[in-house]
Order: structure tokens, then sequence, then C-alpha cells
């Protein structure tokens, strides 16, 4: 059997168990809560990849101190938001102020709790497993579903139930 390198964006190294969020950083003009460019060296504190690789995929979430997390994916960020403690020993899901998604045709930054997402596609996420894609319309939404498959579910509908299916698909049972 020949060897075949791993393609760069795997997780080879796993993330500290516990992230410190990146600061706000006030020189950069934007608002404190505004969604904000995914910084090259950001690590997803779930899975350790880096969401800058991902611009269609990336969420990011923002503390009400202004310090934020980038995933590479949104199951990233709802498997942070069901155990904050679990990587990060300074916020709580109650210190999220904002959660953004990319939108996976523009890659522009969505109000997650506006966004329509995607389960149950064809299409793979980051972690090469199911995922949530988002879209700012449900009829973008409905557009994917009909090239890709799936049906379509609002913020609120991605319950700990369906974070658990998702975070077993996406990250192969192996305990991110």
């Amino acid at each position: 059997m020949e060897f075949v390198p791993p393609a760069e964006d795997i997780c080879i190294v796993a993330p500290a168990r516990v992230s410190a969020a990146h600061p706000y950083d006030p020189a950069s003009g934007l608002d404190m809560l505004a969604a904000r460019p995914v910084p090259a060296d950001a690590r997803c504190p779930v899975c350790g990849m880096y969401p800058a690789r991902f611009p269609n995929w990336a969420a990011q979430l923002i503390f009400s101190d202004g310090s934020a997390h980038f995933f590479d994916s949104p199951v990233d960020l709802f498997v942070f938001l069901d155990e904050p403690a679990r990587f990060d020993a300074r916020h709580t899901a109650e210190d999220a102020a904002a959660l953004y998604v990319a939108d996976h045709r523009s890659g522009g930054w969505l109000d997650a709790r506006k966004a329509v997402f995607v389960i149950g596609s064809g299409v793979r996420g980051p972690m090469r497993g199911p995922d949530l894609p988002a879209f700012a319309e449900a009829a973008a939404a409905q557009a994917f579903i009909a090239e890709h498959g799936g049906r379509a579910l609002a913020f609120d509908e991605i319950d700990r139930s369906t974070v658990h299916d998702l975070r077993n698909a996406a990250h192969g049972g192996h305990g991110h």
C-alpha cells in the first residue's frame, strides 16, 4: 500500500484543551461586536483547524468583553455553545454577545441567529463530515437543497441532539 501524505487542512496537532479567545482590537475600526476577518493564525478551539482556510464555512463567536473565537464550521460553533467550559475556561455561553456564520455561497458574515442552515446534504464540511452550510435567505438554502439534498433549519431548531449527532459524524466520533 502506497503512503499518501495528509492534505494540509487535516488537524494533526490537537488544540490545547482550553483555548484563549482572540482579544478585541480597538484599532481595527470595527465595532466591538461586529463580525471581523478571521486571523490567519486563528485555531478552532474545538478541533484545532485553521478557520481562515475555510471562508465559506467559518463561524465566529464574540463575547461581551469583545474577545472572539473563530471556528472552521458552524458545527464547531454549536459544539462550543453546547459545552463552552470544555474549550474556554474564561467564558460561558451566556457571555456570547454575537454569533456569526459565513454565507456558504458568498462567504459574507451573517447573524447566526437569523441564518438558514441546511442539514443532511451531500456536501461535506472541513472535517470531511456532515456540516451545516448557512445561507442568508431561505431561497438560497432551498436552491442548495435542490442541488445537494438536505433540509432547512433555523438557528433555534438546532438542539443538543442535533449537535451531538453532527459532532459524532463530523469528528468521526473521536472525541473532539
